[in-house]
């Protein structure tokens, strides 16, 4: 699996700079590129390479200990298209991916969750 593969993404952004820094350590945008990207769209629920559909850590007031189970369960409701308002539409979404991170950043945890046929 590559970055490529990824159709949608929920990651640790407990600032703003935060997101951006992640998107761009995980391959979806090259070095300095992850806040134009921003900029343009594609991380937006439409955009090419939806991120944090949930509306992020922050949205959900950053439950720390919680916020790793709330970013699963936002891609397990989007593979299966129940995510309502939030879903992204792209035909056979099948590969999403969770990053976050605990402490000063001295641990991170990413899933990968396939859909299954």
């Amino acid at each position: 699996v590559t970055a490529d593969d990824i159709q949608v993404a929920e990651v640790h952004d407990c600032f703003t700079i935060a997101e951006i820094i992640a998107t761009e350590d995980l391959g979806f945008f090259a070095p300095g590129e992850g806040g134009r990207a921003v900029d343009e769209g594609r991380t937006a629920l439409h955009g090419d390479k939806p991120i944090n559909t949930s509306g992020g850590l922050k949205a959900k007031g950053h439950p720390v200990g919680a916020s790793g189970v709330a970013q699963v369960a936002e891609i397990f409701h989007q593979l299966r298209g129940e995510a309502g308002d939030r879903q992204v539409n792209k035909p056979n979404l099948e590969l999403g991916l969770t990053h976050n991170v605990g402490g000063t950043g001295g641990t991170c945890v990413v899933n990968i969750l396939r859909r299954s046929s």
